[in-house]
């Protein structure tokens, strides 16, 4: 059986950890490299990077702060932001990233998707979808979440799944930062579609939500900010607690 996995995610502006909510009102988390640490001692399954306001402010991902959190930590470590083509992804790769995590351009060029899933491998390759409700779907934006996309969330999941993504990060922006729970029927409507893993994002706040979104809404693992950055649960009560629901997770 395929375990579960637990994800902090360190999102970045101004090379520092930040955390808002809905994707608004950003507070410092921390220095990156630091909190990261404590992260790879807990037992986080991964570590996710995203270099938040790269695409907006169209310039690249941090690569120098890339390269000292990959040289402090011996987790999978996925990185986002700003990537436009292909050298930015070598480069990411080259910096000790083991995935990518494409938004905002894999929606300007989708064949960026499989272009670089064929070079890399699809492993290496993550879609980020930020999306938000509109009437009875999902709408997808871009840009760190400013600038609406006008393409379903449904349908763009399951392209990008059939361009060859490795894996989906699927953000809820009506729930994120909120600690309200995850929003198990935006996961659930995708997870449904795609045969790739799913992992769900935005609005932890108690532990039983991690069990609602894996178990009800099918995600393969949760990505966790505001609620390990400042200290309300740690990495491993989320697992022990997850495991004494039948949960399969890695401790």
């Amino acid at each position: 059986m395929l375990t579960k996995r637990i994800i902090p995610c360190l999102d970045i502006k101004d090379s520092r950890v930040v955390k808002g909510i809905k994707f608004l009102g950003l507070r410092d988390a921390g220095d990156p490299v630091e909190v990261a640490k404590v992260y790879d001692r807990e037992g986080a399954d991964e570590l996710v990077f995203l270099d938040i306001t790269a695409s907006f402010e169209r310039r690249k991902t941090l690569i120098e702060l890339v390269e000292k959190i990959a040289k402090n930590i011996f987790m999978p470590f996925t990185v986002g932001g700003g990537i436009s083509g292909i050298a930015d992804i070598r480069d990411l790769l080259n910096a000790g990233a083991d995935k990518v995590s494409i938004n905002t351009s894999a929606v300007k060029c989708p064949d960026l998707v499989s272009d670089s899933a064929a070079k890399f491998g699809s492993q290496c390759i993550v879609v980020a979808i930020d999306a938000k409700k509109k009437g009875q779907a999902w709408e997808v934006y871009i840009n760190g979440g400013r600038t609406p996309a006008d393409l379903d969330a449904l349908e763009w999941a399951k392209k990008v799944a059939g361009l060859g993504a490795g894996e989906i990060l699927l953000t809820s922006m009506d729930y994120d930062g909120t600690k309200e729970g995850y929003d198990v029927a935006l996961t659930t409507t995708i997870t449904g579609a795609v045969h790739i893993p799913v992992i769900a994002s935005g609005g932890a706040g108690k532990l039983e939500h991690f069990y609602d979104v894996i178990a009800g809404g099918g995600a393969d693992a949760c990505l966790v900010a505001s609620l390990f950055h400042y200290r309300e649960y740690s990495v491993k009560e989320v697992k022990e607690y997850l495991r004494e629901r039948g949960i399969a997770v890695r401790l």
